[in-house]
This record gives structure tokens, sequence and C-alpha cells, in this order.
């Protein structure tokens, strides 16, 4: 049936009530349709204020008024995606835009005009351009023979794989010639080192864990094994690199972006996917002993890292934008 809701702001809106109709989802798309007239308003103000030359969106939905605006007011347009899988934002931007960059060279095939598209990939640190050229092995004191992992799971860390990660700290801490590198996040560093210490685990010159690190790329370029989350930005800085990895996306991204990214760098063999659902102490283990006792393998694996990396993403964007 139908039911009247009270006007606001000179919206008369009306819903149609069935049987096994989402409600939440509807109140949802009202809101979104509400922010999204609201945007448009306030991003009509800031353009015609700002005079900008050029507008660049990066997804998500608040680049989608801005865009708009710009393109209305003949201000040149562009949107860059950063992931395998574009955003219903990105998609919905293409018309507007003159160009749109993307990091995947899959993710052509999910925009309508291909001719708008370029292959950029994603802007990554100047630290990892010119970090190639350096040993820090050496710089960090770490032994030619060792076999290096560098565990993080974002600044802020992540809770599944900090947890696996503890459990596997004491048989990693027998394997000669091993270290481990392991970023918990500022979040979870106190719980973790305050219950190694209750469980009388003692870490010795073979684990070091660390709340952040602000020099990662050092122990990028150190490592023979990654183990990360896979967003789109780590991902990009992992294959610039050249390192093998193991990609534990984050089941609670929109639009499971992070999975379709590591999907995109393990199809090519650059990296070992494993899901948080079938994430287990057991199973990474086994994936780090089987990856450090076959160096050909992990080679080919860094070989195919290489060949995905792209490290001028800036200069390509740059330089599309006609400046």
């Amino acid at each position: 049936m139908e039911k009247d809701i009270v006007p606001k702001h000179g919206y008369d809106i009306r819903f149609i009530t069935a049987s096994g109709f989402n409600r939440k989802k509807l109140h949802k798309n009202v809101f979104t349709i509400r922010d999204f007239i609201k945007g448009s308003i306030e991003a009509r103000k800031i353009i015609e204020e700002f005079k900008p030359d050029i507008v660049i969106g990066t997804g998500g939905y608040v680049c989608a008024p801005v865009i708009r605006a710009a393109h209305k007011r003949g201000v040149r347009a562009f949107i860059h995606e950063q992931n395998a899988i574009p955003g219903v934002t990105n998609k919905f931007l293409e018309k507007y835009v003159e160009k749109v960059f993307i990091s995947f060279k899959e993710t052509q095939k999910y925009f309508k005009e291909p001719s708008k598209v370029v292959y950029t990939g994603n802007p990554i640190r100047r630290s990892f351009l010119i970090a190639g050229v350096k040993d820090f092995r050496k710089q960090l004191g770490i032994s030619p023979k060792d076999f290096v992992v560098l565990c993080f799971g974002g600044s802020l860390g992540a809770k599944k794989l900090n947890s696996v990660m503890q459990e596997l700290i004491v048989s990693l801490n027998k394997l000669p010639n091993f270290k481990l590198y392991f970023v918990t996040g500022n979040y979870y560093y106190k719980e973790i080192v305050d219950n190694l210490t209750k469980r009388n685990i003692q870490l010795n010159s073979k684990i070091y864990i660390f709340p952040y690190l602000d020099n990662i790329h050092e122990y990028y370029f150190a490592s023979d094994l990654i183990i990360s989350r896979a967003g789109a930005l780590t991902v990009s800085e992992i294959t610039a690199s050249g390192r093998p990895s193991i990609l534990i996306p984050s089941p609670n991204v929109t639009g499971n972006h992070q999975y379709y990214n590591a999907k995109v760098v393990a199809d090519k063999g650059a990296a070992v996917l494993i899901e948080e659902k079938d994430l287990t102490s057991e199973k990474l283990e086994a994936t780090i002993l089987r990856l450090m006792n076959n160096r050909e393998a992990l080679n080919r694996m860094a070989d195919a890292s290489s060949s995905i990396g792209k490290i001028d993403g800036v200069d390509v964007i740059y330089d599309h934008l006609g400046i």
C-alpha cells in the first residue's frame, strides 16, 4: 500500500510498502539522495568561489557532487580509481570526466568509454621510487642468510591477523636463519605485548614487534615475503618493491574491494590469497614454510610482482592532465 510521509524541505516523499519490502534500504537511499542534493549545492558554491582549473576525484560518494558541479561549470574533471573493481560513484562519474585513471589493467572492462581510460597505477610515496638502489638489509643489520618476513595489517592493525600471528610466534621463533618484523598497529600493540608477556613468550633477535613503522619502505625492500591486507595502495607498494606476498583481504570494506585487489595479484602468480574466513595459524604457517623452503617458487612470485608493479603513476597522471 501507499503511505504518505510528512513533507520536509519541500519534498513530498511516498513509500510503497509490500511483503518483503526492504524499508531500511529505502530509508538509506532517500538519505543518500538528500545528501547528494545538499552536497551539489555546496559543491557548486565551492567551485564558483575557488575557480579551480582542474578537479580530480578519487572515489567515494562525496566526490560525485564535486565532479558533477565542476563539469556543469566547464571545469576540466578527472577521476582516479584505486581498486581493481571500480566503485559505483566512479562508474557514475565516467560521463562527466575527460579521463578515467585506473590502477589495475583489469579495471578497464568495467567502464563504458574505453577511449577515456588510462592505466596509470596508483601514485606511491617517493621513498619507494628511490629505495630499490639501497641495501636496506645491511642498513637494518639483517644477515644475507636470513629469511625475512614483514607482517602488518595497516596503521590501525588487523585483529584476526594479529591474533593468528601471536599463535605463530612460538614456532617461528625456533626457525633457523629467520626474522619476523611484526607491525601490530597502534591500537593493538600494548595488548599483544602484554599477552605475550603473560604467556612467558620470550622474544629474541628473530622476532621484532612494532606498533608502527615510519620507514616501512625499508622493511619492504629488506624482506623476502610480506603478509598484509590488500588495500589498493598497499598492493601497489608491494608490487612496486617487487616482493612476493600473502594477502589477507579485509572482509569489512565496501564492495569487497580488497578481495578483488588481492585476486588480481594472486592470479598473476605474485601472491597467495587467503580469505580471512579461512585464515588459521596452521594454514599461515604452512604457507610461510612452503615458500621459505622453495626459493625457486618465491623467485617466480617476485618476478611476477615486479611485472605488475608500476612506479610512475604520478608522472603518467600529470602528463594526461595537460598542464
